[in-house]
């Protein structure tokens, strides 16, 4: 224990310079527990060091300095794929991926210099901070409409305490990470035998919901699902030449007989998946129709009404019309709407007003539609799917989710594979399975306990037939959503603040 205080000592009386360094340093290390490394056996140890040091140090606002050095380091490789849709026409857009990458790092660290400050302020020491930095990602998705990618508790997607998310979200999977940590940081500098106790209900964790009920097994005649990736690279997905190759390679998936010479109930293509927009889709909805022999399609296309513009999602018959809309509601800021370009058109400033068509407009919120044989469908669209909110929202409970992307944009390293661990997440807190399908990859069929029954990998052309897993009970989750986990941040967050005041003046 002392060797460990002295280099907590050591690491608060160096040079701020020197001391932003090293918490960046450890909240880069930090971020090694998300997909694809997973390293979240790495990022105990990494928070353990940063909540031996903030909480130690001379002020709140060194203290809020350090939560931003180590959320800079931590945003800036955990998002490190935002450089890649930068990256498809590097001639023009390439300048700017440094800065993205370390403005979105930047920006995003502020939530966590506002928990250490906060916290550091209160006195909240360290299990004070792990529940201030909880609380800060509970802002950061729903902040200026939400970014909660990259959330430290994901790093436990791929491990036995998945299932916790049924019971608490992901916010109680993050605060399950860095109360751990907390107890690592007591262990090593004192009070020892609370650290000691923190650690025996981690593992505790892993016996409890170990216990939690399985998902059901699929039965044998569960409706089986098609899933079609065409891999289109973003450079060549719109690219005259290619257009009709991977539109006739998504036919050729639709049409082949399956493995057992059944077709399937239901056949998915992604995101963006046809060149033209739905006003004019007719002839190609009839073409893949046919190619669809009497199975349903469902895809994503873009459509106009009048001079907005919607990212959107149909289902089609067996003779190509279309029997479910779905408009995008969750857009992406900058990459598919301009904020307040609408406000902006009031000053005589057009060129970003999504009601000219200057990008999409945001569909009326979500839905469920009638999938026949698979039940009631929850749609998402790419980026909707990392929002918990998005999926309680929906009107009813659906029997799946159904979850359409494009994720050439994310690239090949790192971002596909967060998207996919947070689609999973999303099943396991609902207790819903999902039918997930990417232009690129991976697509994949998700149990309702968040497990992946089938895939087609990254970056391959290909397609799947795979039954669908049924639905669970809804989750406790499901029905109360965040509210118990944030009410008992906030008191474990007094008590913590109240005992070390007492402890601090000797009462």
């Amino acid at each position: 224990m002392q060797s460990a205080l002295r280099l907590r000592d050591s690491a608060t009386h160096l040079r701020p310079r020197w001391r932003l360094a090293l918490l960046f340093t450890l909240g880069a290390l930090a971020a090694t527990g998300q997909a694809p490394l997973g390293l979240w056996w790495l990022s105990i140890p990494a928070f353990a060091g940063c909540f031996a040091v903030l909480p130690a140090l001379p002020g709140w606002r060194a203290a809020a300095w350090g939560g931003w050095a180590m959320g800079a380091g931590y945003f800036a490789l955990s998002l490190s794929w935002i450089i890649e849709p930068f990256l498809v026409d590097i001639a023009r857009h390439g300048w700017m991926a440094p800065f993205a990458l370390f403005g979105l790092a930047g920006g995003l660290a502020l939530f966590w210099a506002l928990a250490a400050g906060l916290s550091h302020r209160l006195r909240g020491g360290a299990l004070g901070l792990a529940c201030a930095l909880t609380l800060a990602e509970a802002l950061r998705g729903t902040v200026l409409t939400g970014f909660p990618w990259a959330q430290p508790g994901h790093a436990l997607i791929d491990t036995g305490l998945l299932p916790l998310a049924s019971v608490a979200g992901s916010l109680g999977l993050t605060f399950a990470l860095l109360a751990t940590s907390t107890a690592l940081t007591a262990l090593l500098t004192g009070p020892r035998l609370a650290g000691v106790a923190g650690l025996l209900g981690f593992a505790a964790l892993f016996a409890v919901t170990g216990q939690l009920p399985l998902a059901p097994p699929t039965p044998q005649d569960a409706p089986k699902v098609r899933l079609i990736q065409p891999n289109a690279p973003q450079h060549l997905k719109w690219d005259p030449a290619h257009i009709q190759t991977f539109f006739d390679r998504q036919i050729a998936f639709t049409a082949e007989p399956g493995q057992d010479g059944n077709r399937p109930d239901l056949i998915v293509w992604p995101e963006t998946a046809i060149p033209v927009l739905l006003n004019d889709a007719q002839p190609t909805l009839s073409a893949i129709a046919r190619a669809a022999r009497g199975a349903p399609v469902v895809l994503g296309l873009q459509r106009r009404d009048g001079l907005r513009l919607f990212n959107s999602l149909v289902a089609l018959d067996d003779t190509g019309k279309v029997t479910a809309l779905y408009d995008k509601h969750h857009l992406v800021p900058f990459g598919e709407y301009i904020p307040y370009g609408d406000t902006l058109q009031k000053f005589g400033i057009t060129a970003f007003a999504a009601q000219r068509g200057k990008g999409y407009s945001a569909g009326p919120g979500a839905q469920v539609i009638n999938l026949g044989a698979l039940g009631r469908a929850l749609p998402l669209i790419c980026y909707e799917g990392v929002f918990p909110q998005d999926v309680r929202a929906a009107p009813g409970r659906a029997d799946v989710m159904l979850l359409v992307t494009n994720d050439a944009w994310f690239g090949r390293i790192s971002g596909p594979y967060q998207h996919l661990a947070q689609a999973r997440l999303r099943s396991a807190e609902q207790g819903l399975p999902m039918i997930r399908v990417a232009n690129t990859g991976i697509s994949a069929v998700i149990d309702a306990r968040g497990r992946i029954t089938a895939q087609i990998p990254l970056n391959e052309a290909g397609w799947r037939d795979a039954p669908l897993p049924p639905a669970m009970e809804p989750t406790p989750y499901a029905r109360i959503g965040d509210w118990p986990v944030l009410l008992a941040l906030l008191c474990l967050l007094t008590l913590s603040c109240v005992y070390n005041r007492r402890k601090r003046s000797g009462t």
